[in-house]
C-alpha cells in the first residue's frame, strides 16, 4: 500500500470515546448504570477504564453513527461527554501502569464491504 493512503487512513479512522460519572448510590441509578455500559459494549466500544470506553471506527461517518446511538442511549442522570479524536492523535496516548510504562495495543481490523 501507499504510504499517502496509509497517512490518510491515520487522520480518516477515528476513535470516539464515552467518559461518563453515573450515580450509583440507589439501586435503581446502579440498574441504569449497568444497562448503559452493557449498551456501550453491545455497539462494539471496549472498557478503556472504568467510566472510560472507547470505539474505533473506519470513517468520520461511522463515528457520527455510533455518537448517534450513545446519545440516544444516555441515562436519566449523570455526567456524559463523548469525544472523537483521529487514529493518529490517539497512536500517540502514552500508557503508564504505575511507574511503569505500558505498550499501546494496535486497534482491531475493520472489515469493510463496499
Amino acid at each position: 500500500m501507499d504510504d499517502r493512503f496509509s497517512r490518510l487512513n491515520e487522520y480518516r479512522n477515528m476513535w470516539v470515546m464515552v467518559f461518563f460519572d453515573l450515580p450509583t448510590e440507589k439501586r435503581i441509578d446502579r440498574k441504569r448504570a449497568t444497562r448503559f455500559r452493557k449498551q456501550l459494549l453491545d455497539d462494539g466500544f471496549g472498557m478503556f477504564q472504568f467510566s472510560i470506553y472507547t470505539r474505533f471506527c473506519a470513517s468520520r461517518e461511522n463515528a457520527q453513527v455510533h455518537i448517534k446511538r450513545v446519545k440516544s442511549i444516555l441515562p436519566k442522570n449523570g455526567n456524559i461527554a463523548i469525544m472523537q479524536i483521529t487514529d493518529k492523535q490517539f497512536a500517540m496516548i502514552e500508557l503508564f501502569h504505575g511507574f511503569e510504562e505500558v505498550e499501546s495495543k494496535p486497534p482491531p481490523q475493520q472489515l469493510e464491504l463496499f
